[in-house]
């Protein structure tokens, strides 16, 4: 008899977006008259940079090449890259990390979901509500999550921590002792992100109750407050009880392309059964080594040139395109009578839903009234119920006509 992990069978509804998709197929089935404008998922939409596009030309000329041709490279990226990631996303941030603490991968998203591989299922989980699904899934699947309670939408080994209008999106340290944390900052989804005072009150709890935080960074680029840290190293001490995910998914537009890296530091500890000591960074190192051949040699080449002046005058051109889109799309909202956060120093605009209708309803209300797809808060955690997503991704002008859509909206 052929078992099944029945742990998939604690998981609730379908993946968020793939729900969103099926609504919006069938819509757009229904009315194809209508143009639908997609401001829901986080995928961007201006095309790579030249000086990433002319490396990836030169890498495919050198695979034809059978003096310069590549096979199997490294599992943990070219040493070309990874001495860059180390010079231009820490050491000028003043922080040390080795170049064999970092690992390049296909994706942020597979690593959040792939680190539980070397962690023990019995470890208890905190995730902020609302939080990126991935997060909590992957711990379902995992089977550390216990039982889901539909009353409250929980499951019953998980800790959520709120991070609403309520408490400034500041989230508040457990009380209770716990041993997995997942920060996302700049958060997705509400787009909010903390201080490096607020974010050494995680690394203190982590230090004194021997816990990780697993700590996803895949917007620090777009930060715009020079004051905010852009990575967790930033704080004293994080190195000892941290990992950190990045990506150029977002950063330089490698969403169909897929490169990115985690940071698990050296000096970063786990325990065995007898409470022995055990570094994380080989654990990362073997279970990658085992379960992936790495990045293209082509993909690590574009994202090395990323890197050079040229590569990050032009992504930060994009990046500025899609910030300018948050803008329109707050103070846009503002304008409609919107309660609206974040936007500021990501591409992520989070409001409140006009009153008596839940995130769903409204996302009906949206797609039916303004042909407008945004993200229902309650598909990110019960915390946000009453909020709603949408995203700065878009092109100028379908962000700007949306807008204008929404505007005619009664609320």
């Amino acid at each position: 008899m052929i078992r099944i992990n029945d742990n998939y069978l604690n998981l609730q509804d379908s993946y968020l977006f793939s729900t969103i998709a099926k609504k919006v197929a069938e819509f757009s089935k229904n009315n194809p008259d209508k143009r639908i404008i997609k401001l829901g998922i986080g995928d961007v939409t201006r095309p790579i940079v030249p000086k990433v596009i002319e490396a990836m030309h030169k890498a495919v000329d050198e695979m034809g090449n059978p003096e310069t041709f590549k096979g199997y490279g490294p599992e943990q990226g070219y040493e070309f890259l990874r001495e860059k990631i180390v010079k231009y996303d820490f050491e000028s941030r003043g922080v040390n990390i080795d170049p064999e603490e970092i690992f390049v991968s296909d994706g942020a998203k597979s690593d959040c979901g792939n680190i539980g591989d070397i962690l023990d299922i019995g470890n208890k989980v905190a995730i902020t509500d609302p939080v990126y699904p991935v997060y909590l899934d992957t711990n379902v699947m995992a089977g550390r999550s216990g039982t889901y309670n539909k009353e409250t939408g929980m499951y019953e080994n998980i800790v959520y921590i709120p991070v609403t209008s309520k408490n400034n999106f500041i989230p508040e340290c457990p009380k209770e002792k716990v041993d997995m944390i997942y920060l996302c900052l700049p958060n997705n989804p509400t787009g909010t992100t903390l201080t490096k005072e607020e974010l050494k009150k995680w690394v203190d709890y982590a230090k004194e109750n021997n816990s990780i935080i697993l700590f996803d960074a895949a917007y620090e680029k777009f930060i715009h407050n020079d004051k905010l840290p852009h990575s967790i190293y930033e704080v004293e001490g994080a190195k000892e009880v941290a990992i950190e995910f990045r990506s150029f998914s977002k950063t330089a537009g490698f969403t169909g392309v897929r490169c990115a890296y985690t940071v698990v530091p050296k000096v970063l500890m786990g325990y065995d059964k007898q409470g022995n000591k055990v570094s994380l960074n080989k654990l990362w190192n073997r279970r990658h080594s085992t379960k992936t051949n790495g990045v293209s040699y082509i993909v690590q080449r574009a994202a090395e040139a990323v890197y050079s002046d040229e590569g990050q005058k032009q992504i930060m051109e994009n990046i500025e395109y899609y910030m300018e889109n948050a803008r329109i799309i707050k103070n846009g909202l503002k304008e409609a009578g919107y309660t609206v956060f974040g936007g500021e120093d990501s591409p992520y605009v989070w409001l409140k839903v006009p009153e008596g209708l839940t995130s769903w309803e409204f996302f009906d209300k949206l797609l039916e009234e303004a042909n407008v797809v945004g993200t229902p808060g309650s598909g990110f955690g019960p915390s946000g119920e009453g909020y709603f997503r949408l995203t700065a991704f878009g092109t100028k002008e379908n962000t700007v006509e949306a807008i204008e859509r929404i505007k005619k909206m009664k609320i």
